[in-house]
């Protein structure tokens, strides 16, 4: 019997699929429409005349046929990153600077797994963090003072190229006997009479104040706390309302330190990666941004591609 032969995206479509267990999150990970992703896993049921995947309720499409082929996707998508980064050294060098400037707080607590990851495959590259957080990282990058930028919006700037990361949901947290704790959602009066405690940053930059609570003509009492752990027991301790990334604080939630409520309407964040323009190509640039993804997709709760 004569069978297509298995390509490259065939590997990162079944990778993706039961990773994700929906051909909607697979379809967008993979920057594909939907109808295109089911048009190849038809193809590869076609080809192969067995089942793939299964749909079971609750559980979004789990592999059966495809088992298998997942393991050896995994493998082969491994082995061909890891050929891909010894000819990128082979022709550009091994040896490079990467200064991280951030923009958020909250970017320490995932960047780290993603250096570890990097250093052993790029040991000749200097990596590092460009110290305290910046409220112009964009600018530290055209200054040549930072090689690659965190940022939460993509300001048009012919110089700089930006890579989508992540997206993820900001949830309200209260101690668990605060008054907040009883409602199921929080709108912007909600926090009209409580104090919300936030990082020190300028309100440009905290979307609850720009996206919600000024709209609203609503201006809370207010409490600044430079780390996420202090702004955590603050609120746990009655002190104030908080919200934050929910990645961020579903550690704290499953020790039920603190409460988590929706804010109303939702409210949603992305990060993206800023890069120079004429710095894109640099091989070692290129992969720490996968790595970006890649671990923050494998260790971060509730986050979305972008």
């Amino acid at each position: 019997m004569s069978r297509s032969p298995l390509e490259r995206r065939h590997w990162h479509t079944l990778s993706a699929i039961a990773r994700t267990g929906s051909l909607t999150d697979a379809a967008r990970e993979l920057f594909l429409t939907q109808s295109a992703l089911s048009h190849q896993v038809r193809a590869l049921e076609s080809s192969y005349g067995v089942t793939l995947f299964e749909r079971r309720r609750g559980r979004g499409l789990t592999p059966t046929a495809a088992e298998r082929l997942i393991r050896l996707a995994a493998d082969i998508e491994a082995r061909i990153a890891e050929a891909e980064r010894d000819l990128a050294r082979m022709k550009e060098g091994e040896a490079g600077e990467l200064r991280v400037a951030v923009e958020c707080h909250t970017c320490y607590d995932w960047l780290m797994p993603s250096m570890d990851v990097f250093r052993p495959l790029w040991p000749g590259v200097d990596l590092d963090i460009v110290s305290g957080f910046q409220a112009d990282p964009v600018g530290l990058l055209l200054s040549g003072r930072a090689d690659l930028a965190i940022v939460s919006d993509a300001e048009e700037e012919p110089a700089v190229r930006y890579f989508p990361l992540f997206s993820h949901e900001m949830v309200g947290i209260a101690a668990r006997d605060h008054p907040l704790a009883r409602e199921p959602e929080w709108s912007a009066e909600s926090f009209r009479d409580t104090t919300l405690i936030t990082y020190p940053v300028p309100d440009s930059m905290l979307d609850l104040v720009r996206r919600v609570l000024r709209p609203a003509g609503v201006d809370p009492q207010r409490r600044t706390a430079e780390l996420t752990v202090a702004i955590i027991q603050l609120v746990a301790s009655r002190r104030g309302v908080a919200v934050l990334p929910y990645w961020a604080v579903e550690p704290y939630l499953r020790k039920e330190y603190v409460v988590a409520r929706p804010i109303a309407g939702g409210l949603n964040a992305s990060l993206c990666a800023a890069v120079r323009c004429e710095d894109e190509s640099r091989p070692y640039l290129a992969d720490f941004i996968g790595i970006l993804r890649k671990t923050s997709r494998d260790t971060l709760p509730g986050i979305r591609l972008l």
